[in-house]
């Protein structure tokens, strides 16, 4: 008796130290193992990984409009996670495809310098309230949400400081 007791809590321990970090925040979601696999993949280091369908009516971060990233539905992923005791966020479709990836930026000033000067340059009087930079396929951008008093823009800034994209919130 004593021996499968000891055998049943070495196989729990066993399990439970091998088991992914993996868990879903809405009850019944199930990652489809391609997803898992390029999620693991792309992330090897990530830690408190929290996954979940991807819902439109929640707001996570950034502007899809902003990123022009392929638009997703109910049958896909979103999942938040840390590396390196930063929060990052991507979202994956149903198939495992990457879609993008974002992480909030705390400290502004480690914003690449030309980014910085397109701030500046492009608008004065501006003060920015708050930052991602966001990962795509074929490009890194930082969503910068810039305040002058009531008035509220948001910019699409690439590496060189060049705006991708711009508008009135």
């Amino acid at each position: 008796m004593k021996l499968q007791t000891f055998l049943a809590v070495a196989v729990i321990a066993i399990v439970t130290a091998c088991s992914s970090t993996y868990r879903a925040t809405d009850t019944g979601v199930v990652i489809s193992p391609e997803t898992t696999r390029a999620f693991e993949l792309q992330y090897p280091n990530a830690a408190n990984v929290v996954w979940s369908r991807y819902d439109p009516d929640v707001i996570i971060l950034n502007d899809w409009d902003m990123t022009g990233w392929t638009v997703l539905d109910g049958d896909d992923y979103s999942v938040q996670f840390e590396i390196d005791n930063e929060r990052h966020y991507a979202w994956y479709d149903s198939n495992g495809e990457w879609i993008g990836s974002a992480i909030v930026v705390n400290d502004y000033n480690t914003l690449p310098n030309m980014v910085r000067d397109a701030i500046k340059t492009k608008y004065p009087g501006y003060s920015i309230s708050s930052v991602n930079k966001e990962f795509h396929k074929d490009r890194i951008a930082y969503e910068v949400v810039l305040r002058d008093g009531d008035t509220k823009q948001v910019a699409l800034i690439d590496l060189n400081g060049v705006v991708l994209k711009s508008k009135m919130k």
